[in-house]
């Protein structure tokens, strides 16, 4: 089963770059579709992107398209997430997540394992 740990967080000023890693040290990446997903304090868990078995097919919240891009390097189990121009409003804990299905999903509820999070934290 994937364990994932993600990295790469902290704190940047606004319009400034940050990259998440999530490596799934059980080294089995390359069997899920994979997913970033952030929580805000008070706020419901939201998706943020996810990139197929492959890395051919990519999908993004409309919040971040454009700004932000997903990868993976199936080799090196690791999922990354580039997070470009970032706002205020992109503050919160992102979480990776893989799914044990080929198809990709926006819905949180349909991926299996998460990884604890990491804080990002945008400045104004």
């Amino acid at each position: 089963q994937a364990q994932l740990v993600e990295s790469g967080g902290g704190l940047v000023q606004a319009g400034g770059s940050l990259r998440l890693s999530c490596v799934d040290s059980g080294r089995t990446l390359s069997s899920y579709t994979m997913g970033w997903f952030r929580q805000a304090p008070g706020n419901a868990r939201e998706f943020v992107a996810a990139i197929s078995w492959t890395g051919g097919n990519t999908y993004y919240a409309d919040s971040v398209k454009g700004r932000f891009t997903i990868s993976r390097d199936n080799a090196k189990n690791t999922v990354y997430l580039q997070m470009n121009s970032l706002k205020p409003e992109d503050t919160a804990v992102y979480y990776c997540a893989a799914r044990g299905s080929s198809i990709e999903s926006m819905d949180a509820s349909e991926y299996h394992y998460w990884g604890q999070g990491t804080q990002v934290t945008v400045s104004s």
